[in-house]
Order: structure tokens, then sequence, then C-alpha cells
């Protein structure tokens, strides 16, 4: 596992690689001076990110918020000081692993080890939640093109699933395509609605 740690305490850091190297950690990398983390995250490729905030820094946020959006990776965060605001914060932008140490740094491979099945399970939930999505707005579709057919050809339901399953097979597509296709015409005010 290559591991990011974005620290600003030396101490803790060294603290951090034994912990981590006991955890499995095969290479730890860092930002290169006052690289940005985004930065460092698209230059090293990180399996996760590590970022020891010594006091709450929203703009720090922003990296990870944007780490999140488009290059998504496990992340914990280490932080000096107790602020459940900051906390709430660093979990919408998208942090797996929120904790509040004191000089002493606790054992990590279990923060790790949570962090990363955090991490994958909120990956298949939204992965999850946009094949729903999709699924609705494909199956809302494919019932718009079937009114359609059923007004234009005066045919029932069952008729009109037909013709799109037809005409998807012929065409190679599938039947949500051949449905956004005749949609698609239907709204252009096209004449060849159903072909």
């Amino acid at each position: 596992m290559k591991v990011l740690v974005a620290d600003s305490n030396p101490d803790r850091a060294q603290s951090l690689d034994a912990g981590l190297a006991a955890a499995g950690a095969a290479l730890i990398v860092r930002p290169r001076g006052d690289e940005l983390l985004i930065d460092a995250v698209a230059r090293e490729a990180p399996d996760l990110v590590i970022v020891d905030m010594a006091r709450p820094d929203r703009d720090g946020l922003d990296d990870i918020r944007h780490i999140t959006r488009h290059d998504p990776r496990p992340i914990v965060m280490f932080i000096d000081q107790d602020d459940p605001a900051f906390m709430e914060a660093a979990i919408d932008a998208g942090v797996s692993s929120y904790n509040v140490v004191g000089a002493a740094l606790p054992d990590v491979k279990p923060i790790i080890q949570a962090a990363v099945a955090m991490f994958r399970r909120f990956r298949q939930v939204e992965l999850d939640l946009r094949k729903a999505e999709t699924s609705l707005k494909e199956r809302a579709l494919i019932d718009r093109a079937k009114g359609l057919l059923m007004r234009e050809k005066k045919i029932g339901e069952p008729e009109a699933y037909r013709w799109l399953r037809r005409r998807a097979m012929e065409r190679a597509k599938r039947i949500a395509e051949i449905a956004a296709e005749l949609v698609a015409r239907a709204e252009g005010g096209g004449d060849d609605h159903a072909g």
C-alpha cells in the first residue's frame, strides 16, 4: 500500500511512519515543499492519504473536496483539537476517518483499515445510487417512447414494448437508446417518429 502523508509536525510524522510500516504500508511519500495536496496526490497516486493538521483549516478542506470529486481515495485526518463543526465539514469534504489526537498518536492500523473499508462501502453505495438513477431515467424514457408509439400506431403497451425491443435487436442497441432516439425525434418535431 502506498500512503501519502501530509503532516506539518515532523515528530509525529516519524511516529506515523512507524505505525504505517506496522500497518503494512509498502511506501510512504510526502508532498514536496510547498506542494498542494491535490498536486501531490496527482503526482504520487497513493492508495491512501493521511492529512495531519495542528488546527482546523477550512482551506485544506478545498483540496480534499477536489480529490474526492476528481480522484477519490480513502483519506484519514488527524487533528489536534476537537471541533464538531469542522468534523462535519471534513466528512462532507470526503474524509473517511476523522481522528482527534493529542501528543501521542494512536495505533494507526485499525484506523487505516476502518477508513479503507468505509471508503469502499461509500463508493459502492455511490455506484449503486448512480445505477439506480440511470435505471429510473431509462425506465421513464422507455415509458415515454411506448406512449408515443401507442398514440401514433394505435397499439397497446405490450405491442409498443415489443416494437422497441425488436428495433433495438435490429440495430444492436439497447432499448433505452432506441427510446431516447424516438423521444428526441418527437421533441425535435420530426415526422418519422416510429419509422
